[in-house]
């Protein structure tokens, strides 16, 4: 029979999860505490995890107040059994773009590229973005002025 805190992660992890069948929780103490590995499916690590690892940081929080109230220290484990999809992962990074022409680049300066070839020439490009550019930087300028007016 599962402890309160595998039924807490549990019931928590299953209510996020697109295959809550797949969710286990397994529990283990030793001198630091309960240690609860939590294993799901891996198509659902991410929404266990959230961006920047909120979701899984919230759960920790909740099993600390838990812990709390039954004199216990909690630590939560994400184990990802995945070998096979993080192979996945790199093989999609590899056909997307060949390793002999990789290039670094942002976002933004990708869409500006992309912008500027498809509404004119490349010679003609060259030199939209330079205006569009210095008028963004001279706005921006503008209105960082505008700020320093104020008394804060």
């Amino acid at each position: 029979m599962a402890t309160i805190d595998q039924q807490f992660v549990e019931y928590i992890v299953k209510t996020l999860v697109n295959n809550p069948e797949k969710v286990t929780v397994d529990r283990q103490i030793d001198e630091k505490g309960v240690l609860l590995s939590l294993s799901v499916d891996p198509e659902d690590v991410g929404r266990v995890i959230g961006r920047r690892g909120a979701t899984a940081q919230s759960i920790r929080t909740l099993l600390r107040a838990l812990g709390t109230k039954n004199d216990a220290r909690y630590n939560l484990k994400i184990v990802n059994d995945d070998a096979p999809h993080a192979e996945k992962t790199e093989e999609k990074a590899e056909s997307k773009a060949p390793a002999d022409s990789v290039e670094e680049s942002t976002p933004l300066e990708e869409d500006a590229a992309e912008a500027a070839a498809e509404e004119s020439p490349a010679e003609e490009s060259s030199t939209e973005e330079t205006d569009e550019t210095s008028d963004l930087a001279e706005r921006t300028r503008a209105e960082l002025a505008d700020y320093d007016d104020l008394d804060i």
